[in-house]
């Protein structure tokens, strides 16, 4: 594993968060090294789009605070905290339908300079060739596959040192899932630290260091992503049997 060791890229510590007076997540706390993927389970409700919007800067939390390279970034907007080197890509509306594939990366690059941006558009090419080979195509005309590679190659275009990927498996084939998991690994191998929300538990984990199970907004377990498939009560309570 690359980085530093000792020195987690991104911490959560006991953060409470929620909408309005409704709190979701009661005191979760998550850690993610440099270069490691790390997977988030549990039920519906469990609080897991919320902890990643808290993390983003969607959600300010109520208590606890969010670290990112031992820097507190817990106040800061989404915006910034882009500029700090973390990168989201939602579960829906993740995409711009009506501009082109083209027009969706320089979106995604809006901040770089021409150089950048240009150098940054490329590598997304070279990365997910489909993309490049339908450049001038409409997001809405894609198929789910390449549209949550248009949605990553969006949030790669800022550089991150931390990717979180809400669902991207969601709506897809077994096989094109598989695409995508694999271009996920891929990310991972150049030194990007990343966190998943994945309902199919089993194909996260499968490419994870770690997991952590969340159910009614608190920690239920956390572990090795072998140690949380092969756990029968995590099986028949999370993986469905």
């Amino acid at each position: 594993m690359g980085g530093l060791v000792g020195m987690p890229l991104l911490e959560v510590e006991n953060v409470v968060s929620g909408y309005g007076r409704t709190d979701v997540l009661h005191g979760v706390s998550i850690s993610l090294e440099r270069d490691e993927i790390v997977t988030i389970i549990g039920p519906n409700g469990a609080g897991k789009s919320t902890l990643f919007k808290t993390i983003m800067g969607y959600l300010i939390p109520s208590a606890g605070k969010i670290l990112f390279s031992e820097e507190d970034v817990t106040q800061l907007k989404p915006n910034q905290k882009v500029e700090k080197g973390i990168a989201y890509v939602p579960q829906l509306d993740n995409t711009f339908p009506s501009l082109t594939i083209q027009e969706n990366l320089e979106m995604g690059g809006f901040s770089k300079d021409r150089e950048a941006l240009q150098n940054g558009i490329e590598t997304a090419y070279v990365t997910f060739p489909i993309l490049g080979e339908r450049k001038s195509q409409r997001a809405r005309t894609l198929s789910g596959g390449q549209r949550q590679m248009l949605a990553m190659s969006m949030a790669l275009m800022t550089e991150p040192a931390l990717l979180l990927l809400d669902e991207p498996s969601a709506g897809l084939s077994p096989k094109v899932a598989e695409e995508v998991f694999s271009q996920i690994q891929s990310l991972h191998q150049k030194g990007i630290g990343i966190l998943i929300i994945e309902q199919d538990a089993h194909r996260s984990l499968n490419i994870s260091g770690r997991g952590y199970v969340l159910a009614l907004g608190q920690n239920h377990f956390d572990g090795s992503a072998n140690t949380i498939l092969n756990d029968p009560q995590i099986k028949e309570a999370f993986l469905g049997g």
